[in-house]
């Protein structure tokens, strides 16, 4: 792959933890702080020696720690307003063009952040004059609050449990899953709530619960199940997708305005299957008429691009972090072919 053998990237040494270079790796946004530290790690072979020779340059603050060590303290009065965290991402860059040439020759667009926080979206919101052409890697892909397909990539968000990469592979074999779809989570958004309404513990085939009746383990439920239901909580943005990916579970996607990650490369019509919000009504009746061999097609597909979704430390070729790392490189051979004069 050209990207393997030609892809260098700078990150900026500036800033202190717990800010930048640092960010959370377990649990709900642990992707985000992954990420990070491969950038940062030496055996990446990504990793510019000095910034002349890089190709892209990457900020390596994390949206979470800032909210944490931001916003925290002051979370108990209900102070959401987003103007902390723009003001600390705004000073950063500034910081760095400031100090740097490589900001301003480029007007950012040679630059990206990585975040997988609810409120990744909103670190340009203040000053879109400033972030115009900056790359924008986040889960929080949402067409409907400014992600912008051409210029920003959509990032899986995945969870990690403390001290693992991904959980078990407890799926069965796709002939012996005796349950048509599977869901549960909690009443977050409109659309989880309209999922719950129509079938929270009425069906035996489509079994979606609030909170799984005692004795059952969730992991288990997904791999005996033909179609893993992901709709949208708060925001657009859920772990589900690659949870049902894992246990190579169809997915079917029930999200409005969202950028399904990748889709440079993945044609997730061949592995998924999207169901409109206003079909909530109709699930059972869409996924059961979808005949058993367009099923296993699907489903031969979901183990194929597993290796996409999956995380490695140190990263490995076509697995998660190089799949956003390919996606920057897209965008980055765009502002080549559009910015020659630099």
């Amino acid at each position: 792959m050209e990207m393997m053998k030609r892809f260098k990237i700078w990150t900026y040494r500036e800033g202190d933890h717990p800010l930048v270079h640092d960010g959370p790796v377990n649990n709900l946004y642990a992707i985000e702080g992954q990420f990070i530290d491969e950038m940062e790690d030496k055996r990446n072979p990504f990793r510019a020696r000095h910034p002349d020779e890089a190709h892209a340059f990457f900020l390596p603050f994390s949206v979470t720690n800032v909210v944490n060590y931001v916003y925290e303290p002051i979370l108990s009065i209900h102070d959401y307003r987003r103007d902390r965290l723009q003001r600390v991402v705004r000073d950063y860059v500034r910081v760095v063009a400031d100090r740097h040439e490589y900001w301003n020759r480029s007007e950012g667009s040679d630059h990206f952040m990585f975040s997988c926080h609810d409120w990744g979206p909103d670190v340009s919101s203040a000053d879109p004059e400033l972030f115009e052409n900056f790359i924008r890697v986040l889960c929080n892909a949402n067409t409907s609050e400014g992600f912008r397909p051409k210029r920003d990539v959509s990032m899986a968000d995945i969870f990690l449990s403390y001290g693992e990469l991904g959980p078990p592979r407890l799926g069965l074999d796709p002939r012996n899953r005796t349950i048509l779809a599977f869901f549960a989570g909690g009443a977050h958004g409109f659309i989880r709530e309209l999922l719950l309404e129509h079938w929270k513990d009425k069906d035996a085939d489509v079994q979606v619960h609030e909170y799984l009746p005692k004795g059952q383990n969730y992991t288990q439920l997904m791999g005996r199940s033909r179609y893993c239901l992901c709709p949208s909580g708060f925001e657009v943005a859920s772990s589900r997708i690659v949870e049902a990916i894992y246990a190579e579970c169809v997915p079917v996607i029930i999200k409005d305005n969202y950028w399904l990650p990748f889709s440079d490369v993945l044609d997730w019509s061949k592995f998924s299957v999207r169901i409109p919000v206003d079909k909530i009504k109709d699930i059972k009746t869409i996924l059961q008429a979808i005949p058993f061999e367009k099923y296993m097609k699907l489903q031969k597909r979901v183990v194929k691009v597993r290796r996409h979704f999956e995380v490695h430390r140190p990263a490995k070729p076509f697995d998660v972090i190089h799949m956003a790392l390919h996606s920057v490189w897209l965008r980055r051979l765009n502002v080549k072919l559009e910015q020659r004069d630099y």
